[in-house]
């Protein structure tokens, strides 16, 4: 015999995940103006390298092809904003080098406003929907997005797909990069943008894995960290 919570099943998972594709996509468009504008700038530029990790002056300067200094100019503008800080040193073939990573007024930058949203919609909803559907819902929400992006890939090499799925991610507000580590082939990502829901509902996830199925065309499993820090990991298969 069924129960009232089974049989709301079906709508509750449509509407959650209605909701939940509106806003991020809301979100998404809200910043995507001046984020085009600023990150075509050099500053906007050195932002996004340190999101994938903490560089160096001569390693940024080599990825932007500017002089020394020119980049020393840059930092120093935005350590003063607070936007990127002296995280530590590298050794060196004289010296050690300083290296700067991204501060903590550089968050707002990047849209992440949707994952507390989606904490709170996850915690609703998983009193009302089973496990099982739940799953299956945020595995239909990664195909929903992957579907738009898929003409666009037909005929792409397997690496041109991975390649495309990095930059899909960072349009997305994540910032992510491939690697390949024991004959295993890994996607890391940084800035997840619904990783304040992946701590208490870890089938968060799962929108990315299926997202990354359907762009990269091989089976995508997520081996994401969890607990006080978190990392995004997906194994391509």
């Amino acid at each position: 015999m069924q129960t009232e919570r089974d049989t709301a099943n079906p709508e509750l998972v449509k509407q959650f995940f209605d909701f939940l594709l509106t806003s991020m996509i809301f979100e998404l468009m809200k910043h995507i103006g001046w984020r085009e504008r600023l990150f075509k700038s050099t500053r906007g530029r050195i932002l996004d390298l340190l999101r994938t990790r903490d560089r160096t002056v001569n390693e940024l300067a080599e990825e932007l092809r500017l002089t020394d200094n020119a980049v020393r100019a840059h930092l120093a503008s935005l350590e003063r904003d607070r936007l990127v800080v002296h995280s530590g040193m590298k050794p060196g073939f004289r010296k050690p080098h300083a290296t700067y990573g991204l501060g903590s007024e550089a968050e707002q930058l990047f849209p992440k406003a949707y994952g507390p949203l989606v904490t709170i919609l996850m915690s609703i909803f998983s009193r009302q929907i089973k496990p099982k559907n739940l799953r299956a819902g945020m595995r239909a929400a990664g195909q929903t997005v992957a579907k738009e992006h898929l003409p666009e890939l037909a005929g792409k090499t397997r690496q041109q797909r991975i390649d495309a799925a990095l930059g899909i991610l960072k349009e997305l507000g994540g910032a992510a990069s491939f690697r390949e580590e024991d004959g295993k082939h890994f996607i890391y990502g940084n800035g997840c943008p619904i990783a304040a829901a992946t701590a208490n509902h870890p089938e968060a996830c799962l929108l990315a894995e299926s997202l990354l199925t359907e762009l990269i065309g091989s089976p995508v499993k997520q081996h994401c960290l969890r607990g006080p820090t978190l990392a995004c990991r997906f194994e391509v298969k």
